[in-house]
């Protein structure tokens, strides 16, 4: 394992190093929460794959094809096609807003009432997703240095902190690029073909297994239904996936450098399926079926591959949990904190520092809150379930339909919410009522309420236009101008 661990150890300092590089760039609030808004395709498209992809999308996908076959590809499936969906039909119009989070968007549709409110719901889904990544630490590090859970969970966790709290989204962004490639070479051109040829190729594995393993809809119509619902909308509202959109350097990059980004979820769903189905092949008794990616790659790859593959795994969790890091802290900082201070930090300087600060916080309550829990699929559930109930219908609804008012969209966030944590308390966390029934309150309450109550006031229709058409934007300094000689 020398050869493999001198591949790992290699992979991290680089992490860290490119921290350290990304704060030297990170100067103002735009360099340091959305590297300046100006990302090309080529690497917004590669992280924006990166952060989507993560550790459920590798070991949870690998486990799914496990315990169902090539069907098991739904999930990561309806990822792909959620953010092929923002990134056609509203990624461009996201870029031309000019935000920093979802909670500003909805000031400016709705006026600026619903900034705490949707801030809270949206903070507390980042954490939970930044916690399922951090969670899955503990089966990677296993795998390599054969450590408890507490020490794993710490380990890798640090390491994400610390580059993200140094550097930013400039050091995020260059950290997932590399992730992107790692992940790439490792599950799609290694991992994949090895683990078919182990397997004995397509025709080995029709043989050995039942034919529902080769069923593209075995998984369950209700189940991919729950699939779309949950992962499919949520790609649309989510702040660690907006404040990626908001990197880009032009609305044309946001729109086709996410298409390709769509795209690519797509391959690597089906990859997953495809070795998942192939270690069922070759351990077709494991104790649990997300056991299954460490399994295969731990007896399965030569020395040197293995330490690349389980590098990708790495980079997988990380882009994933460095991205939903600071999008916590990100709401937390400027839409909680600062609303509840009632005043903005006095420079960039002083934006800088404070958002630094937020994410060494929420870093640490990630990774206390990932030692609590154990269940990473349960927390991943809740993250969704409150992010989809609470906040999809008043954010779609004021992006499609003008009748929507703030009184809708609080009321819309708060039974929603409510609904689902009471439906998670009462069904169970990985029921499917809970998603289904608090979706519907949500709808029904944004539309009753805002047909009751008065329209919002034309002024704020019209800014809201203009921000929309990339008009009326305040000025965003990338980079201090330097004095006159």
């Amino acid at each position: 394992m020398a050869v493999d661990y001198t591949v790992i150890v290699i992979y991290l300092a680089g992490m860290l190093a490119m921290g350290w590089w990304g704060m030297r760039r990170a100067k103002s609030k735009s360099e340091f929460l959305v590297a300046g808004r100006r990302l090309g395709p080529a690497m917004y498209s590669g992280t924006m794959a990166a952060i989507v992809l993560g550790g459920a999308s590798t070991i949870g996908g690998v486990g799914l094809g496990y315990q169902y076959g090539l069907s098991g590809a739904w999930m990561v499936f309806t990822i792909g096609l959620g953010l092929l969906a923002l990134s056609v039909f509203f990624s461009a119009r996201i870029a031309r807003l000019k935000v920093y989070t979802v909670s500003e968007m909805l000031d400016l549709r709705y006026g600026g009432r619903a900034g705490v409110i949707s801030g809270v719901v949206m903070w507390a889904y980042t954490l939970m997703l930044a916690v399922t990544s951090t969670i899955a630490y503990a089966t990677i590090f296993d795998v390599l240095f054969d450590v408890n859970r507490t020490v794993a969970i710490v380990l890798g966790g640090s390491i994400v902190v610390a580059y993200s709290t140094l550097g930013g989204m400039w050091s995020i962004t260059l950290t997932d690029m590399v992730q992107f490639v790692v992940k790439t070479i490792g599950v799609l051109l290694l991992l994949l073909p090895i683990a078919v040829v182990k397997a004995g190729g397509f025709s080995e594995m029709r043989a050995e297994l039942p034919t529902g393993y080769f069923d593209p809809l075995g998984i369950g119509g209700e189940t991919i239904f729950t699939y779309v619902l949950i992962y499919t909308f949520g790609m649309l509202i989510g702040q660690d996936i907006w404040q990626r959109v908001f990197t880009a350097r032009s609305d044309r990059t946001a729109k086709w450098g996410g298409t390709v980004a769509g795209t690519y979820c797509l391959v690597y769903a089906l990859a997953g399926a495809v070795i998942g189905t192939a270690a069922k092949v070759l351990y077709p008794n494991l104790a649990s079926a997300d056991d299954a990616f460490a399994t295969i790659v731990k007896d399965e790859l030569p020395v040197g591959v293995r330490g690349l593959v389980l590098a990708a795994a790495l980079a997988a969790v990380m882009s994933t949990s460095s991205g939903a890091l600071i999008a916590c802290a990100t709401v937390a900082n400027n839409d909680i904190w600062s609303r509840l201070r009632g005043k903005a930090a006095s420079g960039e300087r002083d934006e800088v520092r404070g958002n630094r600060a937020f994410i060494l916080l929420m870093g640490l309550a990630v990774i206390g809150t990932a030692i609590a829990i154990d269940n990473v699929v349960e927390a991943l559930t809740v993250a969704y379930n409150l992010l989809v109930g609470g906040l999809l219908v008043p954010i779609l609804g004021g992006l499609l339909w003008k009748r929507g008012t703030a009184y809708g969209a609080l009321a819309s966030v708060v039974v929603g919410g409510l609904a689902v944590i009471g439906l998670m308390a009462g069904y169970g966390i990985l029921a499917n009522e809970p998603i289904y029934y608090g979706l519907l309150s949500s709808l029904a309450v944004y539309v009753v309420v805002s047909l009751a109550t008065p329209a919002t006031d034309a002024a704020v229709l019209e800014a809201w236009r203009e921000r929309l058409a990339g008009r009326g934007a305040p000025e965003l300094v990338s980079e201090p101008v330097p004095a006159p000689q």
